[in-house]
């Protein structure tokens, strides 16, 4: 039985990816040791659930689409940035909500429960809402001075986006980065 790297996300719209576009040019001559994450990649992660065999794909997309029924749509607001684990060591630079952030919390919190059934494992952690932008190559002595311009980015301009969908993406790591197909969509309610 094959097996395909699953994530559950929100795909990104364009005023929003503008908006990740904008903030990795103010960041990118800051360090070149950062793998930046490709236009068409941005996405709002709900749940990453690992290696899924073909059989409990259609089981997935069953289950996300019965959670996605349940909750409205919503407006999401990109509007700071940030790393993990923190601006100080940031090994991951990212785009997060602030305004809107309680639905979508809401939405993973939901799929996570519902993906425990099926038998993924749950976060032990809080949820943060964000985007990727990029991440720090291991050996990395850029942290700090990027951390500065980092936390100096706080006044970003807004940029708003209606979550509508949930999508179960596959992912194949390829030389080059990740390349994603869609394994399923399910529409949140009107």
């Amino acid at each position: 039985m094959s097996k395909t790297r699953t994530f559950i996300a929100i795909k990104a719209t364009d005023e929003v990816r503008n908006c990740a576009l904008a903030t990795i040019k103010k960041l990118r001559g800051l360090a070149d040791n950062i793998k930046w994450v490709a236009p068409e990649n941005l996405h709002w992660t709900l749940q990453f659930l690992g290696d899924v065999g073909d059989a409990q794909t259609f089981e997935v997309c069953r289950h996300v689409a019965q959670v996605a029924a349940e909750v409205s749509c919503f407006t999401l607001h990109a509007d700071r940035v940030g790393a993990f684990p923190s601006t100080d060591r940031p090994r991951a630079i990212w785009l997060g909500a602030g305004e809107g952030s309680e639905p979508i919390c809401r939405l993973q919190g939901l799929i996570e429960a519902r993906m425990s059934e099926l038998g993924f494992r749950s976060k032990q952690r809080r949820f943060v809402p964000h985007l990727t932008l990029g991440r720090v190559n291991k050996g990395s002595h850029a942290g700090t001075a990027l951390g500065h311009h980092i936390a100096g980015l706080e006044g970003l301009e807004p940029s708003a986006m209606v979550a509508e969908e949930v999508i179960i993406f596959g992912s194949e790591l390829e030389r080059n980065g990740p390349t994603y197909h869609v394994l399923g969509r399910a529409l949140l309610d009107d």
